[in-house]
């Protein structure tokens, strides 16, 4: 399971470097999305996520715990590259760029109580990043994370 998720990550995440035109985000419109693993409606910008695949649309997500669940089922598509939103700022981030930090009083849809920044100056101003601890990608998407230069 876990060389699944890494293969998925170093897949999602090493695109990059290959000359290939980088993936954007979309635009979330909290009112209408709807999770791609859970599918409740994403209506919190500051703890979505989602996933762009070229020649599809982008599939969001209301937890990072859903993100999570989606990439070690395996179903990422090919090229597929992950953002997470700045929880401070509500800015996308590519998810191999993020820092990572559960806060077990903090709710979130999924009951993760996980949210992600873009660095560690972000999440050192957002007041409820205060009562959390650090979690290394790895934990959380797997060792490919490591490989791909995720929590960076």
């Amino acid at each position: 399971m876990r060389r699944r998720i890494a293969a998925v990550l170093a897949a999602t995440f090493g695109l990059a470097g290959c000359g290939a035109r980088p993936q954007q985000p979309a635009a979330l419109d909290t009112r209408n999305e709807a999770c791609a693993s859970c599918r409740m409606p994403v209506s919190d910008a500051r703890l979505a996520s989602q996933l762009i695949a070229p020649g599809e649309l982008p599939r969001f997500f209301d937890d990072l715990g859903c993100l999570r669940d989606f990439l070690a089922a395996g179903r990422a598509p090919h090229g597929a590259v992950a953002f997470v939103a700045d929880h401070r700022t509500r800015q996308w981030v590519r998810a191999d760029a993020a820092v990572y930090t559960k806060v077990p009083g903090l709710e979130t849809p999924m009951s993760s109580h996980l949210i992600a920044h873009a660095d560690t100056a972000s999440r050192d101003q957002d007041k409820d990043a205060r009562a959390g601890t650090t979690v290394d990608p790895r934990e959380l998407f797997g060792s490919g994370a490591a490989s791909s230069g995720a929590g960076r």
